[in-house]
């Protein structure tokens, strides 16, 4: 076949596998190593069709797949392969351009700079602000730390609470700096009093951390670090999205004044993964940080390329597809997103409080709910279980105070308030099947 017919083909099974994905169990349903097991040990001699690979993947490995697009996937944060988002990602591959510098390809780097100017504008952040993309928040967070730590070698101290995001404990391995752990209050939000910034280069403020969805006090924060010359990094990948909307700018109060932010568009933004949004006011310290250019790299252009202000040299063209994401929804499709999400949470709030016997144990500003029955954390550890092995949905945990708890996120664009109810009734209907008390 040709290229056309079997991208025909591409298309077709990625369109019918959209069509069928919530009918499919969310969940993975194999076990450790039986997908390897199915597959050859060795690789082909000849070459084989494309028609095989798209057989396989029905056949071989849609059982070893966890359906991150499912409606019903509540786990972790829920997120979206948007329609736009896939063909952009074709256009992305078919272009295949490698943007080590502004001339190996112009319009990479200036569509991620106009990119990344527009969804700032769509969240109310401040015009002049540098951004650029990284893969995940994971780097974005790490390449933040690296300049506020170059910024002060002196310093080598990141403060942040026990429910920042574990990304941040990772870089602070990586790069040789000491985590101090913040005290919380009852919201699970770092407590700004006392705060003790001795020695430190950084503070990592979280507006929706990941266990609840809690909203430090990044206004006292931003305070406290302009007066003791510190970085404040600001971490929004779940929860930045949502300042798309006017109505919720108030729970990103001050986070105009953080030296960097970062927002996942792959997450709430209908972006496929691969596309995390790092924003600074304070350039010059990245490009020291990262800047590294070699004699074979050398032009005659007086622009800086982004590879100056990132940990990777090569980046992909992802700001093709944020770019179509945002042509594609516009700004007042992306808010009924979120909108619709917050919602869809709500309801399900409201669902587990009119039910005897269980409870919320978290406040909820956005689109995550934290909830538990009234019983033992081995009872709440074995109805997760049992829910997430039936395959009609898919939640992730966390702790508490010690407690088990266990988490719904609604984020995927296809989630109905049918799926919301089923959720609900699968988690009903399973905790009535836990076994009697001794």
């Amino acid at each position: 076949m040709t290229f056309r017919e079997d991208g025909a083909a591409a298309l077709e099974w990625v369109a019918s596998y959209l069509e069928r994905v919530r009918e499919l169990p969310v969940l993975a349903q194999v076990e450790p190593g039986e997908l390897r097991g199915r597959l050859p040990a060795a690789p082909p001699e000849q070459a084989e069709p494309f028609a095989d690979v798209l057989r396989d993947l029905d056949e071989v490995l849609l059982p070893a797949v966890t359906h991150w697009q499912s409606p019903r996937f509540f786990a972790y944060f829920a997120n979206t392969g948007s329609e736009p988002g896939i063909l952009a990602d074709l256009l992305v591959a078919g272009l295949n351009q490698v943007g080590i510098l502004w001339r190996t390809s112009p319009a990479l780097q200036e569509v991620e700079e106009v990119a990344l100017d527009w969804l700032a504008q769509l969240l109310g952040l401040p015009a002049g602000l540098h951004g650029h993309l990284e893969d995940t928040a994971s780097t974005a967070t790490m390449a933040a730390l690296a300049a506020a730590r170059a910024a002060r070698p002196d310093a080598r101290i990141v403060v942040a609470t026990e429910h920042t995001h574990s990304s941040v404990a990772k870089a602070c391995r990586l790069l040789e700096l000491e985590l101090r752990l913040a005290p919380v209050d009852e919201t699970f939000a770092l407590r700004p009093e006392p705060l003790d910034l001795d020695g430190a280069c950084a503070v990592v403020g979280t507006v929706g951390t990941t266990s609840t969805g809690s909203v430090d006090p990044i206004p006292a924060l931003a305070e406290a670090c302009a007066r003791e010359s510190v970085w404040l990094h600001v971490d929004a990948a779940y929860a930045g999205s949502a300042a798309v909307c006017p109505e919720l700018r108030g729970h990103f109060a001050g986070w105009e004044r953080a030296d960097s932010v970062v927002v996942n568009a792959h997450k709430w933004l209908l972006t496929p993964m691969g596309c995390s949004a790092l924003w600074t006011r304070r350039p010059d310290d990245l490009r020291r940080a990262f800047s590294l250019v070699p004699e074979y790299l050398r032009v005659s252009e007086d622009v800086p390329s982004l590879s100056e202000f990132s940990p990777a040299l090569g980046r992909r063209f992802r700001a093709l597809t944020l770019w179509t994401v945002l042509r594609c929804y516009g700004r007042q499709g992306l808010q009924a997103q979120i909108r619709e999400a917050i919602r869809l949470a709500a309801l399900f709030e409201e669902l587990v409080r009119a039910e005897p016997g269980w409870e919320v144990v978290a406040p909820r500003h956005f689109s995550l709910v934290c909830f538990r029955r009234d019983d033992s954390d081995a009872e709440n550890e074995a109805l997760l279980e049992r829910v997430n092995a039936s395959g009609e949905a898919f939640l992730s945990h966390t702790r508490l105070e010690g407690r088990y708890a266990l988490r719904l996120a609604v984020g995927n664009a296809r989630t109905t308030e049918d799926d919301v109810r089923a959720a609900w009734e699968v988690l009903r209907r399973e905790a009535g099947r836990a076994p009697a008390p001794a």
